[in-house]
């Protein structure tokens, strides 16, 4: 990512002495004279210096067990393009009531990987500089193709990025219409820019709706020793809990779990930061939280527990709890070649999910073998090229290694249907009494099984509040079975208040079967579009006591609901589904 302006080299203080420049408040010198960015704008409480990373490995080669931080607000420098690092630690707990981690570039603010029962509890990271700016639009185009932004005071200026640009009404400081990904900016002043829309944009005055005086936002980065994705990342981990730890920013997702076990998620925040606490001085306030998604769980052989949390004005999704697909392009018998997406993490003796490319969901099947088989060739490149995909599956750039699978029956499928580990998507998960929205997609995205959605607030959601459905667009797995989505409160959101659904590889509504056994019951719908329940492709379906006050004047967005081609939008449609009686 680009500089966007450096912060002087600082020597950090050990936790004693910065406990008494506390106390004699060094801790807001900074406002009254400490260093600034490139813009020079006066910071309100931008902390201290403190080698965080320092201070617990004194305590761990202690042989501490519980660790208590001393409470302040710190700024912390990156070793290694992370902040913070807990690699390899074991029934550790770290205490950091009243602690705030302000991370100096826009890189990883916490890796923890290869631990085993470690607790965070209290934590709270911020970021100074921000990885976003905001500004206002001051002209654009009458088909708004292109908008001219001036930045407000108090924002980057240097370092943009076309990613994760979105306009907000200043009226309601919520968004204004959908988040704009193909875009080229343009440096046109200090503090102004162009924004154009790029690729396949077209003009729908319906839809497109920013005006001239609305607050744009768009992603900085500002990382001299390079850059790295997510805020806190886990891999590789088990029975990890983070406890009311809070993110104001991130350059990408909030929370980050990869190949993890039991993770859990207790009363964590992620939300904007108010004026009252920011870091500096600025314009107007932050309409932004995260630039991505907020809670982000990938092939977890457990799944999440993700429990008394909020998570609003981020990005993206709040929750996506799913593991890999991976394409197979050719079967003959039992044995199938397969393109892995990334790194292949069937293993032998795994169970495993087939969906054939008309999205048919196969009885489940074991791997015997799993066995490199060289890279993709070129008439599988080719293949790829003419798929409704990412781009970046398209194109190849994530499916480079081929695998000879073996399962322990013969199969029939065709090119470009797709398998996936079914221990590794994240089973046994459970989104239980969370307040979640005013972000720009998903709520909560379901694509596991065994596991309940319960008790959570959601509102102002761009896209669907609940949603159960695997994703062959970016081969996200898996399909789902015994889900119970109860309880639930649902207000104001643009897309499907539940939606449990599935299609193919042609983009067809996939058959009944590919979900089973999915309970929806006691959940209550407001002021959101119709349908306010979307079910497909699922075998014994319960539906019961759901409340739906739906509103007529509402328009669903249009891409959560064109491709089902529903004829009449009624309270609850059902398609390819089976009802149990």
């Amino acid at each position: 990512m680009a500089d966007a302006g450096r912060h002087p080299i600082c020597r950090p203080a050990p936790a004693a002495a910065l406990l008494a420049a506390l106390a004699c408040g060094a801790g807001h010198a900074s406002a009254q004279g400490g260093p600034t960015t490139r813009d020079e704008t006066p910071r309100a409480d931008s902390g201290v210096p403190f080698d965080l990373q320092g201070f617990l490995r004194k305590q761990l080669q202690a042989g501490a067990r519980r660790i208590v931080v001393p409470p302040g607000r710190y700024r912390v420098s990156p070793t290694g393009r992370e902040h913070l690092r807990l690699d390899g630690l074991e029934n550790v707990e770290i205490v950091a009531d009243g602690v705030e981690m302000i991370c100096t570039q826009t890189t990883r603010a916490l890796t923890i990987r290869r631990c085993r029962n470690v607790t965070v509890r209290g934590l709270a990271i911020d970021y100074d500089p921000l990885p976003f700016t905001q500004g206002r639009i001051v002209a654009m185009a009458d088909d708004r193709r292109w908008l001219d932004v001036e930045l407000f005071d108090g924002y980057p200026t240097e370092g943009i990025e076309a990613f994760k640009f979105e306009i907000f009404d200043p009226a309601t400081d919520t968004l204004r219409t959908e988040t704009y990904h193909g875009i080229a900016v343009e440096q046109t002043g200090k503090a102004r820019i162009r924004v154009t829309k790029t690729g396949g944009y077209r003009y729908d005055p319906t839809y497109h709706l920013e005006r001239v005086g609305d607050v744009a936002v768009i992603a900085v980065g500002h990382a001299p020793g390079g850059s790295i994705p997510h805020a806190v990342y886990c891999e590789q981990s088990a029975g990890v809990r983070l406890d009311g730890v809070s993110l104001y920013a991130s350059n990408c997702f909030g929370f980050f779990e990869s190949r993890c076990d039991g993770t859990r998620y207790l009363r964590c925040r992620i939300d904007r930061r108010g004026p009252e606490s920011d870091l500096r001085k600025r314009a107007y306030r932050r309409v932004r939280s995260l630039n991505a998604d907020a809670f982000h769980s990938k092939h977890a052989t457990t799944g999440p527990r993700i429990e008394q949390c909020v998570a609003r004005y981020q990005g993206d999704d709040a929750v996506n709890i799913c593991g890999s697909y991976h394409m197979i392009v050719g079967a003959e018998g039992k044995a199938l070649r397969v393109l892995a997406k990334g790194e292949m993490d069937i293993a032998p003796g795994d169970p495993v999910e087939v969906l054939s490319y008309e999205g048919r969901r196969l009885p489940d099947a074991v791997a015997k073998a799993v066995v490199p088989e060289g890279a993709i060739r070129e008439e599988e490149r080719a293949f790829l090229a003419r798929q409704r995909m990412d781009e970046g599956i398209r194109t190849g750039r994530f499916l480079k290694k081929a695998y000879a699978v073996t399962l322990d029956r013969a199969v029939e499928v065709a090119r470009g249907s797709v398998i996936c580990s079914a221990n590794r998507v994240g089973n046994g998960f459970a989104v239980r009494d969370n307040t979640f929205g005013f972000n720009r997609s998903r709520g909560i995205l379901i694509k596991a099984s065994g596991g309940e959605v319960s008790g959570n607030r959601l509102e102002g959601c761009w896209g669907e509040a609940i949603k159960v459905a695997p994703e062959f667009w970016w081969l996200e797995a898996g399909s789902s079975s015994k889900v119970r989505i109860a309880g639930n409160r649902i207000r104001a959101c643009r897309g499907v208040g539940i939606a449990v659904y599935a299609f193919g590889g042609r983009g067809d509504v996939a058959p009944a079967g590919a979900h089973d056994d999915i309970t929806i019951a006691d959940n209550t719908i407001t002021d959101s579009p119709l349908p306010g329940i979307l079910v497909t492709s699922t075998t014994h379906l319960h539906l019961a006591r759901n409340v739906l006050d739906l509103s007529a004047t509402r328009k669903v967005v249009p891409w959560a609901i064109g491709r089902f081609r529903i004829g009449e939008l009624k309270p609850i449609v059902l398609l390819n589904t089976q009802p149990s009686p």
